[in-house]
């Protein structure tokens, strides 16, 4: 039995923190798990930034209302669904995926939780597990389910090479060239078929 486990941000969704570095006009925000394999470190160092700019939640969630899904992800994910079991997996937080999975038609998420204090402020996060792909996929596995995986950053890479197929997709040419061994596609289309394929 196959189980499809997918990132969110970049592979169905724009990049949250991208999308907010334009809206604060804070270049350094742009900086994702495309550039720093460390996702405790990235995160630190975002809530710091927030911080020293006076910036919480609530402009965070202003700036995720005007973020839809990219072009045919909501198609792509509705075909998918149609002959796989389907779980994002994403490094992000329920505070800010609730808006996005209604615009992809409520499919199961696993992530993680912001620490907000009453003011708003960012203050923490909470990890839903450790290396929480990896650990979600290797519990799919142990209970009986080979695992297809998908993601474009460093941080997707431990559930990819442990899942029985794996795939990049629009991924950088950094990740491209230290992994020749994983297909990597740009389009939906190609990239549905190449997990129905390893779903058959």
């Amino acid at each position: 039995m196959y189980i499809t486990c997918l990132d969110l941000e970049g592979v169905l969704v724009p990049e949250i923190w991208i999308a907010f570095s334009e809206a604060s006009g804070i270049p350094e925000l742009r900086r994702t798990t495309r550039d720093e394999p460390d996702y405790d470190k990235l995160m630190n160092w975002r809530i710091g930034i927030l911080k020293e700019h006076g910036l919480g939640l609530a402009e965070i969630q202003k700036t995720i209302e005007g973020i839809d899904p990219l072009p045919g992800a909501k198609e792509f994910l509705d075909e998918l669904r149609s002959f796989s079991q389907v779980i994002i997996i994403s490094d992000t937080f329920s505070q800010f995926a609730g808006p996005l999975m209604k615009k992809l038609g409520l499919p199961t998420i696993f992530c993680n939780e912001l620490v907000v204090a009453d003011n708003g402020e960012i203050t923490g996060f909470r990890m839903r597990c450790e290396n929480s792909k990896l650990s979600t996929v290797k519990a799919l596995q142990s209970i009986g389910f080979d695992t297809i995986a998908a993601g474009d950053s460093y941080n997707d890479l431990g559930m990819i090479l442990n899942s029985k197929a794996g795939f990049l997709f629009r991924t950088t040419d950094a990740i491209k060239a230290e992994h020749p061994e994983l297909p990597a596609f740009e389009n939906y289309d190609e990239f549905l078929e190449a997990i129905r394929k390893a779903h058959n």
